[in-house]
């Protein structure tokens, strides 16, 4: 029996990997440096460098929604030409209109920016074409689409089906199922079902059926030694593709370690790519971030030194990736006074310790703003799973299923379930279960898109809340 990754299945055109992304960066960066040496030394050098660096933000940004590293065999020209000048454009004209607006100063050099723009434009148009025809090349030795029968039933068997029917230029399709469920309802798909092995067994022979894919959960081991005997003077390739639903903690994707296949039941449900990309942009973020609000950082550290004694930041120990300890930075929004050793008191609504500035600060979520820093040394994310107090994190772990799973990757500034009105004072431990259940949800989605639409949905209605007190 031929046994193959989960990966195989479908060959499914991921995201540009974090070397793509890099490459684009260098392109970006390379066409800057040598549009500037061939037009002589800018008259304002400051101003140039930031906007290479915001050209740079909106290009992590932009580049992904265009999908120009997607290995599709139609629409080259589309992939190859047009969508890369479209991000292109947008992003460099995204980063001069930006400083032209924060610096009004600024007089943009036109001459460099055109020649920058051809010469990055061209290696980015260049670098996708190269891209496209090793792709190509990859899969002219199997560019005829395979037959495949399946054997499962269920949500495993739909997923199955989906990810078949949505993986855009398949190697794969699937022509018939038989259906293992104990309904005699309508089998999952528009797809030939069977319930009989024999009439099963007579239509994969009968057209040329070349894979058979065993989709069965793990206690199914006669279902499965069954079907293989079935087969067995067959030149069928047959894969075991287990559903492990009921025991992994998030999608039970394959993985390979070192050459040994093996299947996530509990883990990181992102990988090292895509904690990479997440990393880059979390980087680019805050220091824009922080250079962005800094009139706004240095109004809200006056506002709290006039109106209460005491420092401006407040720290507090709370766990980060991997359970690793750091100081998270706050402005301080209450008044300073004496605590219990090992214990934390969360604010309540109306609390006597918080200062007028703090009430505000809290309302709007601006004490938040210093956690950029936090962001910016590489202990948080912009976006991820609020971090608890350490107390806290001990007292909820052993309640709520799956809290401690919160801490896979970087808490983040804000997140979905704080979006979701997830926020405030946890009195309840139905509050605590519901905010858990939110971010085990974004682990398990995770995508950049989403991570966007959590910050445009802080920015505009995430600020103010009315648990946040």
């Amino acid at each position: 029996m031929d046994l193959s990754t989960q990966t195989e299945v479908g060959k499914t055109r991921r995201p540009a990997s974090a070397l793509a992304r890099l490459l684009d960066v260098l392109l970006i960066v390379g066409g800057a440096v040598i549009a500037a040496r061939t037009h002589g030394e800018p008259e304002h050098a400051g101003y140039d460098s930031a906007l290479v660096a915001f050209t740079l933000l909106f290009a992590v940004m932009l580049f992904p929604a265009f999908d120009t590293h997607r290995g599709a065999r139609r629409h080259l020209f589309w992939r190859c030409v047009c969508a890369p000048a479209l991000g292109w454009s947008f992003a460099l004209t995204g980063a001069v209109l930006l400083v032209s607006i924060v610096h009004r100063a600024y007089r943009p050099d036109v001459v460099w920016i055109a020649e920058w723009a051809l010469i990055s434009g061209a290696g980015l148009v260049a670098f996708r074409a190269a891209e496209s025809a090793l792709g190509l090349r990859r899969v002219e030795h199997d560019a005829r689409s395979r037959a495949v029968a399946i054997v499962g039933s269920g949500a495993h068997c739909r997923q199955l089906l989906r990810k078949v029917d949505s993986t855009p230029d398949s190697l794969y399709h699937v022509a018939t199922i038989f259906d293992t469920g104990p309904d005699v309802g309508a089998a999952p798909g528009n797809v030939p079902a069977f319930r009989d092995r024999e009439g099963f067994a007579a239509f994969v022979r009968r057209y040329g059926v070349e894979e058979l894919w065993l989709a069965l959960p793990l206690a199914e081991v006669e279902t499965i030694l069954s079907f293989t005997r079935l087969f067995r003077n067959d030149l069928i390739n047959i894969r075991f593709i287990p559903d492990v639903s009921g025991l992994a903690l998030f999608d039970g994707e394959m993985v390979n370690l070192d050459g040994t296949s093996a299947i996530n039941l509990v883990g990181s449900p992102l990988s090292s790519d895509a904690l990479a990309k997440k990393d880059v942009f979390d980087r680019i973020f805050s220091f824009c971030a922080l250079v962005g609000l800094s009139p706004l950082l240095l109004a809200v550290a006056l506002a709290i030194k006039l109106t209460s004694r005491g420092p401006v930041l407040f720290t507090q120990r709370r766990k980060g990736a991997n359970g690793k300890v750091f100081n998270i930075y706050k402005f301080r929004s209450m008044r300073v006074h004496a605590q219990t050793a090992g214990v934390v008191k969360q604010a309540t609504r109306n609390d006597p310790r918080i200062t007028r500035v703090g009430a505000f600060l809290r309302r709007t979520s601006l004490d938040e703003l210093p956690q950029f820093f936090n962001v910016l040394r590489g202990e948080m994310s912009v976006v991820g799973p609020r971090p608890h107090a350490i107390e806290h994190d001990t007292l909820y772990q052993d309640i709520v299923d799956g809290y401690i799973h919160r801490y896979r990757i970087k808490p983040g500034i804000t997140g979905w379930a704080q979006v979701n009105g997830f926020r405030g004072e946890t009195d309840r431990i139905e509050k605590m279960q519901g905010r858990v259940e939110h971010d085990l949800y974004y682990l398990s989605n995770w995508s950049f898109g989403l991570d966007m639409r959590i910050v445009l949905m802080t920015a505009f209605k995430g600020l103010v809340h009315r648990n946040a007190y």
